[in-house]
């Protein structure tokens, strides 16, 4: 196949729209199910590249969850516990092969803003990862590989349209890529630098030792930057992201934005937020959208009659403004990266309140000694990896 037709491009007034090679060469993937749209691709090619790295950088399987050009979700296939199994939707019966762990950590990360997602699997899929894939609102998916029984899983989703995308996993693109805007066309070489442990060496802060699990998690943290729309701050733990900020003209706002997405990935965690009666007639999304209420507003937002009923078979107890800072504070060991310095030790202190011990960003600023000073007066550890991971 050297060109795939699309529908339509970005917006339904922009046709024609195709997929292809300059050089007139074959396109590297496959259509194995459905008509996969313009984003849909570049959420494929992009997903992608950072599941290919994320396994070559950690040695385990990867996955990744996108929303318009930027994950909404990364991680790799370490183990759930119970509470994961729980706040991710994976009955606690269903065994699981490490690229289902990888899908469902990525997949929870933010449940929110993975609704309606693409999908990208580092290994071939397997009949595990499929049988979660199957429950989800996701618009495809893009591996190297389908078992047979995973793909006729896949292909009956949405009635048969679900996008199914195969990728050559030997494709290399070329060194240099080009696109156009408004007519002129912008060139450059590709952002081939290799995001590995020696990029977090350069640590200037009091705090200097960085434990196996914090480089992983660094190194995580980094690769999903370099395919986030920038600016952006991602924090990561136990393998996962926990919290990706992207595309905010601050960069405050990335890591704040990004830190209450990593709050509420923990207060999903609480006792109370475990123990709620949820309706079960609700659907998936419904049911993240009372669970993300419940922990995101005040005792008023959800305990209110009509909305309670909505939601709940009976009224919940509420999750208290001091119960809600009791659990964020046991935040611990949380890594942070950043995809440009931190021109004010505010981003630092930021961090620290959702449990940031270890941070990894350029460095560079004419205030650099502003925000070692913060994070010396926080315990934390910070490397300067003199890489920038801008993405646009």
């Amino acid at each position: 196949m050297t060109e795939f037709l699309l529908k339509y491009g970005c917006n339904p007034n922009q046709s024609p729209s195709r997929i292809f090679m300059e050089d007139g060469a074959a396109l590297p993937v496959e259509v194995r199910n459905g008509r996969p749209g313009y984003i849909n691709f570049l959420d494929a090619l992009n997903s992608w590249q950072l599941v290919r790295e994320l396994k070559a950088a950690i040695g385990l399987p990867a996955a990744a969850s996108f929303k318009h050009v930027s994950p909404a979700g990364a991680a790799v296939g370490l183990p759930l516990h119970g509470a994961l199994r729980q706040i991710y939707r994976v009955a606690g019966d269903l065994p699981l092969s490490p690229l289902a762990c990888a899908y469902a950590r990525a997949r929870g990360s933010d449940r929110m803003s993975s609704f309606g997602d693409w999908i990208a699997l580092s290994d071939p899929c397997d009949l595990a990862t499929a049988l979660l894939i199957q429950h989800e609102v996701s618009d495809g998916v893009i591996a190297p590989g389908y078992a047979p029984e995973a793909l006729a899983i896949l292909s009956a989703k949405r009635k048969g349209s679900y996008a199914v995308v195969q990728i050559d996993p030997a494709y290399r693109p070329a060194p240099l890529e080009r696109k156009q805007v408004f007519g002129v066309t912008f060139e450059q070489g590709r952002n081939e630098i290799a995001i590995t442990a020696a990029l977090l060496e350069n640590v200037p802060t009091k705090t200097a030792k960085i434990p196996a699990e914090a480089v992983r998690d660094l190194l995580l943290s980094l690769i999903t930057l370099k395919y986030t729309q920038s600016n952006s701050v991602c924090y990561a733990a136990d393998g996962q992201t926990i919290g990706v900020g992207a595309g905010q003209q601050s960069r405050i706002h990335c890591t704040r934005l990004a830190g209450e997405k990593a709050d509420v990935w923990r207060l999903r965690q609480h006792p109370k937020t475990l123990a709620l009666p949820l309706r079960s007639d609700l659907p998936r999304a419904v049911a993240d959208t009372a669970i993300d209420l419940y922990v995101s507003g005040n005792e008023a937002d959800v305990l209110g009659e009509a909305v309670w009923r909505e939601y709940f078979d009976v009224r919940p107890e509420g999750l208290s403004a001091a119960e809600k800072a009791d659990w964020l504070a046991a935040a611990d060991g949380v890594a942070l990266g950043s995809d440009a310095f931190f021109p004010f030790g505010d981003n630092v202190e930021r961090a620290a309140r959702s449990g940031v011990r270890y941070i990894a960003q350029p460095g560079g600023s004419v205030r650099d000694d502003q925000v070692i000073a913060a994070a010396d007066r926080l315990g934390i550890a910070m490397a300067f990896t003199g890489a920038r991971l801008f993405h646009h």
